[in-house]
């Protein structure tokens, strides 16, 4: 099974028909654990490992060092964006153009690593600091237009699905199977589509396109775009917990990190578009 993000797609990493986590075709045995071929990894059926531990095999700690450093990196230019780059009404126009440069960039890096075959830390660490740019800017927008409460709003929802979903999966409430990565991945395709065709129209024909972000219809897709990213979290932890048993190599902790910041990121600007609409109707 295919990882939920193109980072994790592109390197292979997958789970085969016995539900274990692998990186390319060659260690892959249908119902048998990929890693089976590793001396070092560890045995499914005694969770002790078959030899002395490698020493570069991720861990839970390489994982949430990485992320840690990625969303660092995010949050301190969102800051610097923030402050430097002016969202009154003389300015808005240049910081906005400045923030979706900043977002193009960040895709292009972002692409660029998901067709690496191995993790490049200054790749995914200048992506987090580009998409950082973009969110400070139009974070900053949207407390000046409608409230610095929506922010803190969108933030702590962000946390709140973050918690909510790592609580649900260890407590084993969500089950990632090949069924459910299948629905998810279906689902997301159609609504990056709709979004796709929404800012089409809105740029060529004008106010809101066909209404997919504003109003009632805005509020439902929002909601839509929180639960997708609530179930890229599922896919994104089951691939790190699957990394860290089976003896992934340490460079995967990166990939883990770039993935759980995209979809944090998703699910930040959804959350920001849900709370901009509410304050709007107040």
């Amino acid at each position: 099974m295919r990882s939920s993000n193109p980072v994790f797609s592109r390197r292979g990493f997958s789970r085969d028909n016995g539900g274990y986590a692998g990186f390319d075709a060659q260690h892959q045995q249908a119902g048998t654990n990929p890693y089976a071929t590793n001396p070092y990894a560890t045995d499914p059926t005694t969770g002790m490992p078959q030899a002395p531990a490698r020493t570069n095999a991720m861990t839970m700690d390489d994982v949430v060092s990485r992320t840690a450093m990625t969303l660092g990196t995010l949050i301190v230019t969102a800051t610097l964006s923030w402050v430097l780059l002016p969202v009154d009404p003389a300015n808005l126009n240049k910081s906005y153009a400045i923030g979706i440069g900043a977002a193009l960039v960040a895709f292009v890096f972002a692409m660029i690593q998901s067709f690496k075959q191995k993790a490049s830390p200054g790749l995914i660490l200048a992506y987090a600091a580009f998409e950082g740019v973009f969110l400070g800017v139009i974070s900053a927008a949207t407390s000046t237009y409608f409230g610095a409460g929506v922010v803190i709003q969108a933030v702590l929802g962000t946390m709140c699905v973050f918690a909510a979903v790592l609580f649900s999966y260890k407590m084993g409430w969500i089950r990632v199977t090949r069924r459910f990565y299948g629905f998810v991945m279906a689902a997301a395709l159609g609504f990056i589509l709709l979004m796709l065709a929404n800012t089409l129209f809105a740029v060529f024909g004008g106010g809101d396109g066909l209404g997919f972000r504003s109003g009632g219809l805005g509020l439902l897709f929002g909601a839509i775009g929180v639960i997708l990213g609530a179930c890229f979290l599922a896919l994104d932890f089951k691939q790190v917990e699957d990394g860290v048993t089976y003896g992934a190599p340490r460079e995967e902790a990166w990939l883990a990190a770039f993935g759980l910041t995209m979809t944090l990121v998703w699910i930040y600007i959804e959350m920001l578009r849900i709370f901009q609409i509410l304050s709007g109707d107040d």
